[in-house]
């Protein structure tokens, strides 16, 4: 299933955007450039990026370490208003449950990604960074069935 083209602008989201939305940012940029506005939030943002979706992200090029996490509610405070968006990329259920609310006056697009939190995951450090690569393999796979293949800076595909 190919993409159907690059939307203008794509806000991904999940819980605390802390982990699964800042990857997903980061590789839409990197992936595609200037060809979309894209960015990121969390229901809730309780937790700084995580260090290990930084050290993944770090291996195929996306850099995270300067991303700072917001919600909803923060985004909109801070002027990027939810109707300004044409796609909302939705990775967690209770993100998906948030952008559909906060959605439902707006004529937008809201998609679900079903992609693994790998929070709690792996006992040993080098356990959790596989988890954390699988969860950021998911993202990248279903970008580029979502997007087509990257068109900038690809790195490692």
């Amino acid at each position: 299933m190919t993409g159907n083209g690059i939307p203008h602008s794509v806000l991904f989201c999940c819980d605390h955007n802390a982990i699964r939305s800042p990857m997903a940012e980061g590789m839409m940029k990197k992936y595609y450039g200037r060809r979309a506005y894209v960015q990121s939030a969390g229901v809730h943002n309780d937790l700084e990026i995580d260090g290990f979706a930084i050290a993944v992200s770090e291996e195929i090029g996306v850099e995270l370490s300067n991303h700072r996490s917001r919600s909803f509610e923060e985004m909109q405070d801070w002027g990027d208003d939810l109707g300004g968006f044409d796609l909302v990329i939705a990775l967690s259920p209770a993100s998906q449950r948030q952008a559909l609310e906060l959605t439902r006056l707006y004529h937008l697009d809201v998609e679900y990604w079903p992609i693994m939190d790998p929070t709690g995951m792996g006992e040993t450090r080098d356990a959790k960074l596989e988890m954390y690569r699988q969860t950021r393999d998911q993202i990248r796979k279903r970008m580029i069935e979502r997007f087509g293949p990257p068109t900038e800076g690809q790195g490692r595909v």
